[in-house]
């Protein structure tokens, strides 16, 4: 493989010893200790995964993590008054809602019910709504930690292309308006796409985020390209992305791997928002 391995692990220790000394100024100055609580449904097992990852993140900083677990049977009524309790409850400084939930209920609905400032994930409505028109706004830890991978490795974004594969509402849609903001031309694709392909192969950054595994090959990627790669998909019981890894890196400039890449800058990107809303609330 000829491509640069772009290093999720090393980033997000970087990340992390920013926010150790962002956590102790503001120790220093009387803030209190930041706490997240995290809402869990059953016991999913991606979700508990996650939500292990995060209390050990937590635990390893020196932050506060609660998990508040219902059962799988829960209501979607019982997952609400949870959130309602957290966002009244002034120990709490940032929530944040795992999926699965309950029935019909959705993230967005969920996310609607805490305050705002204690959104960490960038899932309430105010949040959704600033981002897209390019304000100041919290978003989503995954699309914030794959722009930290560009930055830090001093890839240009401005006046680049950037193709994004994928228009969820955690990774794909925020990551776009993420690169936009920066002065990028964004190019949003999707499953009904056609020839996508022909798309991919203009991208000077290539997003991967559509949950299939494999789905992007050498031969859609154009020479010399940047592939971020937030697929999480198993496969023979291996983590794998949505990218041909192996072949992918024979083309392109830059990439990033998984496990080791989006994935625990995640996590670190989640530990600086919640010092940060805890910042925020302290000072208002």
């Amino acid at each position: 493989m000829t491509a640069r391995l772009l290093d999720g692990r090393a980033v997000a220790r970087a990340i992390r010893e920013e926010v150790a000394a962002d956590l102790a100024d503001f120790r220093a100055a009387g803030g209190p200790l930041p706490r997240l609580a995290v809402v869990q449904v059953g016991e999913d097992p991606a979700a508990a995964a996650y939500t292990r990852s995060i209390v050990r993140s937590f635990e390893g900083a020196g932050l506060a993590c609660t998990v508040e677990r219902l059962p799988a049977d829960g209501t979607a009524s019982s997952v609400l008054e949870t959130i309602r309790r957290l966002s009244d409850d002034p120990a709490v400084h940032g929530i944040l809602v795992q999926s699965p939930l309950p029935g019909p209920l959705t993230l967005a609905e969920a996310a609607a019910t805490m305050a705002a400032e204690k959104d960490v994930d960038g899932a309430h409505p105010l949040n959704v709504g600033l981002l897209a028109l390019g304000r100041p706004a919290v978003a989503p830890c995954t699309p914030v930690g794959g722009l930290e991978l560009l930055l830090r490795a001093e890839i240009p974004i401005a006046g680049r292309h950037a193709v994004v594969v994928g228009r969820g509402p955690t990774v794909g849609r925020p990551l776009a308006l993420l690169l936009l903001g920066l002065d990028a031309t964004v190019t949003v694709c999707h499953s009904r796409t056609p020839d996508l392909a022909s798309f991919t192969r203009e991208a000077d950054i290539l997003v991967a985020a559509a949950g299939r595994p494999g789905l992007i090959r050498a031969a859609m990627v154009k020479s010399g390209a940047t592939v971020l790669d937030f697929g999480v998909n198993e496969v023979d019981g291996q983590l794998v992305g949505d990218v041909a890894f192996n072949e992918v890196g024979e083309v392109a400039d830059a990439i990033t791997p998984v496990p080791g890449g989006t994935g625990p800058v995640t996590n670190a990107v989640l530990l600086r928002q919640v010092v940060q809303v805890a910042r925020r609330r302290t000072a208002g």
